[in-house]
């Protein structure tokens, strides 16, 4: 890639949420520090972080965020959505409902200075996608469906919501891209957690060396059946199933004239054979004239316990931005 690509790297306030559950400074501290202490310009929140009122934020709190981010030269890429589908007694909700729980998170992103919206991939369907197209025209935003981990762009469920987004047509729906997808190897401090905790060695080695087997997954899968997963890593091990990816990145080549955005997800910072920056190297050579934003997200907070968000996005970035200008 050129120095002259028109792509933003841009870092995710998701990155901090350890220090967010901490609570020593307000949310809103935390977000316009990302961009006050110079790790980057653009950012992407998670209102159901930031804001208390939530689904149904206040213009107060949009408006105060929106401020101290102008102040110092901040702006907010997009937010993470939601979208119920039932009650909490089960029974699913009509598009009436679920457009009335979602068109108040498009008007406040809108209000917060947001360019656009998140939300899993597939989940608001056809109906409500062209219930809230007229909203997203009127607004000037980008509702973005997310594919990650071992989502493929060819899998059944993906390629019947990608079907309505070729139905619809419409540049206000994107595909996010997160680079979870393309994981040549896993993290090594993942693998020292699962060690650690009990999982049995013959799996773990195997994990190291044959990551993208399909007997490593089978052998994923037959340990969690058979109940010998130990308990306290049980919810981290399910990571093998749904979060880390198997992927080329050459799979989001048949879809890359709807993708609108990339998270660039990542776990620890060890790159040994590339781990970390060859995926990006890979997507450099895809990205032609793409001019989004590629977002900074970690996800290995939930066992780097003794890392800081701070270093470890300001390390990321820099890491990335020479993978992805080549």
């Amino acid at each position: 890639m050129s120095s002259t690509t028109a792509w933003t790297l841009a870092a995710s306030a998701f990155n901090w949420t350890p220090d967010i559950i901490r609570a020593e400074r307000t949310t809103e501290d935390i977000i316009v520090g990302i961009v006050a202490d110079g790790i980057a310009s653009t950012v992407e929140i998670e209102p159901g972080q930031a804001f208390r009122g939530f689904p149904r934020s206040t213009d107060g709190e949009l408006d105060s965020l929106r401020a101290k981010l102008d102040a110092v030269g901040g702006s907010i890429s997009m937010v993470g959505g939601s979208l119920d589908d039932a009650t909490p007694h089960g029974a699913l909700l009509d598009d009436d409902a679920r457009a009335a729980f979602l068109e108040p998170q498009l008007r406040a992103a809108h209000r917060v200075g947001a360019r656009g919206l998140r939300l899993p991939f597939g989940q608001a369907g056809a109906s409500l996608l062209r219930r809230m197209l007229p909203v997203l025209h009127e607004l000037d935003l980008v509702l973005y469906e997310e594919i990650q981990g071992q989502q493929t762009p060819d899998s059944p469920a993906v390629g019947a919501a990608l079907d309505i987004f070729e139905e619809l047509d419409d540049d206000r729906l994107r595909v996010l891209v997160d680079c979870s997808m393309f994981m040549p190897s896993l993290p090594p401090s993942y693998l020292a957690v699962l060690r650690a905790g009990g999982v049995p060695e013959a799996l773990v080695a195997r994990l190291e060396t044959q990551w993208r087997s399909p007997e490593t997954h089978a052998a994923v899968v037959d340990l969690l059946r058979s109940g010998g997963v130990p308990p306290h890593v049980h919810t981290l091990y399910m990571n093998l199933l749904v979060r880390f990816g198997r992927s080329d990145v050459s799979v989001i080549r048949p879809i890359l004239d709807r993708v609108g955005a990339f998270h660039l997800k990542f776990w620890d910072l060890d790159d040994t054979d590339g781990r970390v920056s060859q995926p990006l190297r890979d997507l450099s050579r895809e990205l032609g004239g793409f001019s989004g934003t590629l977002t900074s997200e970690w996800g290995g907070h939930e066992w780097l316990e003794h890392e800081t968000a701070a270093d470890m996005t300001r390390r990321h970035l820099a890491l990335a931005g020479a993978a992805l200008r080549g």
